[in-house]
């Protein structure tokens, strides 16, 4: 088999895998505090809210930081320090007795670990240019069919062998992920380390993305795209309540919605993959925003639930197929040397817009009614497709080039 396919295919099946585990472990927590004697329902929130925020926030501030280190000293190092070190993190998840120390390891874990933007870079390095699609849209599903699968799993596990146990299944999942890439994954890309101390190499360099009008817009899509994935997920399950004459199933109505909707997500990131390099990556990303921009309107008056259903999946169809091209262009408008650094910022902005998405959701449904999140996103995301048109075909083939 050609290294390229090798090391991307044994990315896929390690990054779904760590997806998974983190996945598997995350929906635990309000259980797994109630377990040491977190009772009030009003410490309860608080806690989950610390502990399930604190992790993105953590890694939205080091993630450029790592990215600087990439491009220095190699992308494939990177991968294993996010899987190995969030297995011993989470293991050690596994003995903790009292709320604050969970707290204090997934701080802990959002500073060590970051997979993700670890294999976009890895990926984005070590393919043809003419496959970065394909295999951008592949590296996607993995993240999203981790996600499904993981609380699945999660659920189970904790069902049968409890709560603390889920955390080594979990350790033991991000093992067998970096063993994976320790195995399979040859990284032929040697890195230039920058001039000057270690300390000074540490430094992100966010010159490279403000200086390039390209890359500015390009992260502020992924900011975007984000937003609009995390927007409705605190008003989701009361939204289907009110319109759910019925009453009745509304958590199950409301998994399947969100399920059905990341499963389609994992096939757009697939089938968009791989035609959009046929078609045009500033296109494809432009068709995606679009899209879903159109299909979120017609959400804020839906009256079944059955109408949310098909008309959250096709437009999840769409935002799902957006970051595969995305990651594409940014890789083509960056010099392999320096992707590390701009993957690193993007996946910083990126996780500002998943921690800032639910606030504005909920701060919308407060002030516009249930309507408002849904009218929002799409006027956001009208906002989005227009800057794409504007900037990238301004610079015409640069969208297509160093």
């Amino acid at each position: 088999m050609i290294v390229w396919k090798r090391n991307l295919y044994a990315i896929w099946a390690a990054e779904l895998l760590a997806i998974a585990g983190f996945s598997t472990s995350m929906p635990i927590i309000p259980f797994y505090l109630q377990s040491m004697g977190v009772r009030s329902p009003h410490r309860l929130n608080v806690w989950v809210g610390l502990i399930q925020s604190t992790a993105s926030i953590a890694l939205g501030l080091v993630a450029p930081v790592w990215g600087r280190v990439a491009d220095s000293y190699g992308r494939r190092p990177m991968l294993l320090r996010a899987m190995f070190g969030g297995a011993l993190i989470i293991a050690l998840m596994g003995f903790v007795t009292k709320p604050w120390q969970l707290l204090v390891l997934r701080i802990v874990q959002g500073l060590l670990t970051g997979t993700v933007s670890a294999a976009t870079v890895l990926v984005a390095s070590t393919v043809p240019e003419k496959e970065l699609g394909s295999s951008m849209g592949l590296l996607q599903s993995a993240v999203f069919v981790g996600a499904s699968l993981g609380p699945l799993i999660g659920g189970f596990i904790s069902d049968f062998a409890g709560n603390r146990f889920n955390f080594f299944v979990t350790s033991l999942m991000l093992v067998s992920a970096g063993l994976l890439v320790l195995g399979f994954v040859r990284e032929d890309f040697v890195p230039r380390k920058a001039p000057g101390s270690p300390l000074k190499n540490l430094i992100p360099n966010f010159a490279i993305v403000i200086e390039s009008r390209t890359l500015l817009t390009l992260v502020f899509v992924g900011f975007a795209v984000q937003v609009a994935n995390s927007i409705v997920n605190p008003i989701l399950p009361l939204f289907i309540q009110k319109i759910n004459s019925a009453q009745a199933f509304v958590a199950t109505t409301s998994g399947l919605i969100i399920g059905l909707g990341a499963l389609s997500s994992a096939v757009a990131s697939v089938v968009i993959g791989r035609v959009s390099g046929r078609m045009g990556y500033q296109r494809a990303v432009v068709i995606c925003i679009g899209g879903a921009c159109l299909l979120y309107i017609p959400q804020a008056f839906v009256t079944t639930a059955t109408q949310l259903l098909v008309l959250r999946m096709l437009e999840e169809f769409f935002l799902g197929g957006t970051m595969p091209s995305v990651n594409a262009l940014i890789a083509r408008n960056t010099e392999r040397e320096a992707q590390g650094s701009v993957y690193g910022i993007n996946t910083s902005v990126s996780s500002a817009g998943g921690a800032l998405g639910p606030a504005l959701g909920a701060s919308a449904a407060i002030l516009f009614g249930y309507s408002g999140p849904f009218l929002g996103t799409a006027g956001m995301l009208l906002v989005t497709s227009v800057a794409i048109m504007t900037v990238l075909r301004r610079r015409g083939s640069g969208a297509s080039s160093r």
